[in-house]
């Protein structure tokens, strides 16, 4: 029995980690923390496109508003842009200086694989809000990690917030001086919406505040994670100042959507009685008006993301679903 447990012991990583020098041991805890954070951000993005019905999203099974992309082109982009998370990660957790200069540390690694994306899509902008976004998340738990600090959100966000302190005012400054050049620049000329850099320098409260909960309150009621996450995304887009709608349609149209949503919301969401009917009508009203709450599907991964890093798993039972 003994030697059983032994042998055991010597094929478990974390054995093999503690029995290690303690340099080698540093370096290679850090290789596995950054590797998890990364595999969570996946995790996250691949269970957000799967998830279904989603009104205008790509699905498995509808590519919703969208002409020039579909499941797969999610899938390639997907794995394209995975290994970025952990480099991220990797840079929080060696981090040493004040945290605003670790949004410049990541900066040009995101940039770097923003063109990987494109290439692999052809083009096709499918990810680069999640790339961002997700790149942010990840240096902050990386971040915690390395400093030793509990990964909760309560943490995570204040990481992010102080990451992207002044975040908002050092990207839209040069506008004083230039037109627009890109969405996200037209639309805070616009209409004065900062998008995911005014959530991300805010320490990303929609999740905090709406995400994360909702997803808390889901397994709470032992609803299947299918569910929980459709719910989610609807919560989100009660309250989200999506940018990828107003580019796409107006602020009318994104008025519509929060009221449509909202009423499903109120209605006890897809589990209740025609509430998978609700959402697959919104999902056509959302296709015929061209409109894709791709803002919304974005903070969905992030609030999966948040709660992955902070619990590590789901709840076994939400995870049986038989479709």
């Amino acid at each position: 029995m003994h030697t059983l447990a032994t042998i055991t012991q010597i094929k478990s990583p974390h054995h093999r980690l503690m029995t290690e020098p303690l340099e080698d041991r540093t370096v290679n805890y850090r290789h596995f923390q950054t590797a998890i954070i990364g595999e969570v951000l996946l995790q996250a993005i691949l269970l957000e496109v799967c998830c279904s019905p989603k009104p205008g999203l790509i699905t498995p099974i509808s590519t919703g508003a969208h002409r020039d992309m579909n499941l797969q082109t999610f899938l390639l982009s997907s794995s394209a842009i995975a290994p970025c998370f952990t480099l991220c990660a990797g840079a929080g957790f060696t981090h040493r200086n004040p945290l605003p200069l670790l949004l410049k540390k990541i900066r040009p690694i995101g940039i770097d694989y923003e063109h990987r994306l494109l290439t692999v899509t052809q083009g096709v902008n499918t990810q680069r809000g999640i790339l961002f976004s997700g790149s942010v998340l990840a240096s902050a738990a990386g971040y915690l990690h390395g400093q030793n600090q509990p990964v909760d959100c309560i943490s995570l966000m204040h990481c992010v917030q102080q990451l992207c302190k002044g975040l908002c005012k050092s990207d839209f400054a040069a506008l004083k001086t230039r037109a627009p050049r890109t969405a996200g620049e037209l639309l805070f000329t616009k209409y004065g919406v900062t998008g995911i850099r005014g959530e991300a320098e805010q320490g990303f409260p929609t999740i905090a505040q709406i995400g994360y909960p909702a997803l808390i309150a889901a397994f709470n009621k032992r609803l299947p994670l299918r569910h929980a996450l459709v719910d989610c995304l609807l919560m989100l887009m009660t309250q989200c100042e999506d940018t990828n709608v107003l580019w796409r349609t107006g602020p009318q149209q994104l008025a519509e959507l929060k009221l449509h949503a909202s009423e499903i919301v109120h209605r006890g969401g897809i589990s209740a009685p025609g509430g998978e009917a609700r959402v697959h009508q919104l999902n056509e009203w959302c296709c015929q008006h061209r409109i894709s709450p791709g803002g919304s599907a974005d903070l969905l991964a992030l609030s999966i993301a948040v709660y992955l890093l902070c619990h590590s798993h789901f709840p076994n039972d939400v995870t049986q679903e038989r479709i």
